[in-house]
């Protein structure tokens, strides 16, 4: 391994789980805790030239420095590597990225919508359709996919109901088991299966006249009878992260929605992985009206529970300030920090943060008869 960071006895494989995060996070300054919850896109060809200035730059900075925890849209086993690197050997901590990307439905072999899949009634052909998709995508270099979108929607003007299982919460949590079970497979170490997330939590297909990002005014009997279900049926069936939504849900952004996150899904329903903001949906909550600045809108979304920042730059630029004013407490931080490092080490990132980085399995397993058989099965049951 090209992992070498021996200042912490969390590299000791006898100590539990919750030891070894507990062990890490005592270490970690409160720089570094806010890294861990803050998301980059991919933002240059790790493997070319350095950023020379801007805003790229500026990122390329925090990476080195142990100030992001996450990046979406690297892919290539290579291409993950570098980036790898830079983050566990540039490092005072040597915390590996977690890789997330959009798994919709299949990663290089394309599968049937999962509209359409929804449509076979096929539990197992779903599981399986997920689980290969997986495969192909781990093999890339990704670790964590944005899927699946469990949003039940009655809308056809919303064009994103293509990516959910329709308008029926029964058959939408049957579907959300068995792809959040293909997605993270038995053992979420294996270098095949990736971690899930259950999307967008919560009532992003309810919104007025199909109209995206936009309001949101359902009744409580709505809410928990047509809307919740698939997110909790995920949750029973161990998904690992979950991501807020882009829409205000009866006046309040879901991303800063306290009742939403803290007390249903990490209260009611016991989740204890992480959640992530859809991407900006921090500092839309400016645009929604409910925060008055980037700073009030971190402020607002850690409060209400969401533990990593997707592209708002709110988190890694105004918590520490925000704490310092003691508008936010510790205690928030470290809740998220240590979800976050929880679903790595499960992952198995700490045992080697290079292990989704192998060449030769990319080439093995991308675009194989096994994958192409499969989502060509699965095409067969949909029609």
């Amino acid at each position: 391994t090209e992992f070498d960071h021996q200042e912490s006895s969390v590299y000791d494989r006898t100590l539990s789980l919750n030891e070894k995060v507990e062990s890490l996070l005592s270490r970690m300054t409160i720089d570094e805790k806010i890294g861990q919850m803050n998301q980059y896109n991919g933002f240059w060809n790790v493997t070319g030239p350095l950023p020379k200035k801007g805003n790229a730059k500026e990122k390329y900075n925090d990476l080195a420095n142990g100030l992001v925890g996450s990046m979406l849209n690297v892919r290539g086993a290579k291409e993950v590597r570098a980036v790898q690197n830079i983050a566990v050997n540039n490092t005072r901590l040597g915390i590996p990225l977690i890789i997330g990307f959009d798994l919709i439905h299949g990663y290089q072999t394309i599968s049937p919508i999962p509209l359409a899949e929804a449509s076979s009634w096929d539990l197992e052909a779903i599981r399986k359709s997920a689980a290969l998709g997986a495969k192909e995508a781990a093999s890339a270099g990704i670790n964590w996919t944005f899927a699946p979108m469990v949003d039940i929607s009655r809308d056809a003007r919303w064009g994103r109901v293509m990516e959910g299982a329709g308008e029926d919460p029964f058959l939408g949590s049957q579907i959300s088991v068995a792809r959040v079970l293909g997605f993270q497979g038995v053992d979420l170490s294996d270098t095949l299966t990736v971690a899930a997330c259950a999307k967008h939590f919560a009532a992003y297909g309810f919104a007025e006249s199909g109209r995206d990002y936009n309001t949101v005014d359902i009744s409580d009997y709505t809410l928990h009878n047509m809307v919740l279900p698939p997110f909790k049926a995920a949750v029973k069936a161990g998904v690992k992260t979950f991501m807020n939504s882009f829409n205000e849900l009866n006046g309040i952004p879901a991303t800063g929605h306290t009742y939403l996150q803290r007390q249903v899904l990490k209260g009611d329903w016991g989740f204890d992985g992480f959640i992530v903001s859809d991407w900006g949906s921090v500092k839309e909550m400016v645009v929604h009206g409910y925060a008055k600045d980037l700073k009030q809108a971190a402020e607002l979304s850690l409060n209400a529970g969401s533990d990593m920042d997707m592209e708002s730059y709110a988190y890694v630029h105004e918590l520490k300030s925000l704490l310092a004013e003691e508008k936010i407490k510790v205690e928030h931080i470290d809740d998220a920090v240590r979800r976050i490092l929880k679903v790595k080490f499960e992952l198995g990132l700490f045992d080697d943060p290079f292990r989704y980085c192998n060449e030769d399995r990319e080439k093995r397993v991308m675009g194989s008869q096994e994958i192409v058989h499969g989502a060509l099965d699965m095409a067969k049951k949909s029609i």
